[in-house]
């Protein structure tokens, strides 16, 4: 059986190891490759979501719902990450700073059972191309929210600091175009 706190566990203890990201990665492919333990662990949501299942300054445990269509816009997390999908589908674009802004470089789809290992120069958009929720745990290797970070204008690639509100919002009307599908 999936225990949140054993998950925790396993990850504290993957920050001793000299390679911590590909640790965690491991530990994540491992939860992720039983999606009903964790559903079952962690519930179904309904709604999209961020929720913290884990906080300190040098690692962050994040349980993440993507409404259906849903896109969230380019950023970046200044830190490791590790996603493992345990239900539906992430599309993911990558891109790269060059002298002339951001150029996509590359992307990859992510379903259930599906984890990844991202560096701390990863600038991604992510995006739900499915009908339902997608359900994933996000590890990130310092205070996913204390840490500055970038976020970029969907529309214009336009670099500014990350607006958590910003974010909050596209979460909100997420949910409300579930609520009134």
């Amino acid at each position: 059986m999936f225990e949140i706190e054993q998950l925790i566990e396993d990850c504290r203890g993957a920050l001793k190891e000299k390679d911590t990201r590909h640790a965690v990665h491991e530990i994540v492919a491992r939860v992720v490759s039983d999606p009903s333990r964790v559903i079952q662990a962690l519930g179904e949501p309904t709604l999209a979501g961020i929720d913290t299942v884990y906080r300190a300054d040098d690692l962050t445990i994040l349980n993440i719902s993507w409404a259906p269509g849903m896109t969230l816009h380019p950023h970046d997390h200044r830190m490791w990450a590790v996603i493992g999908i345990y239900g539906g589908r992430e599309d993911n674009v990558f891109y790269r700073r060059t002298p002339e802004g951001l150029q996509q470089h590359g992307t990859k789809e992510l379903h259930a059972k599906n984890a990844i290992p991202l560096g701390e120069d990863i600038i991604h958009t992510v995006h739900n191309p499915s009908e339902q929720l997608t359900i994933a745990l996000h590890v990130y290797g310092g205070d996913f929210f204390a840490t500055p970070r970038s976020e970029w204008d969907p529309e214009t690639l336009e670099e500014r600091p990350y607006d958590v509100e910003n974010t909050r919002r596209v979460f909100e009307d997420a949910n409300r175009r579930i609520n009134t599908s």
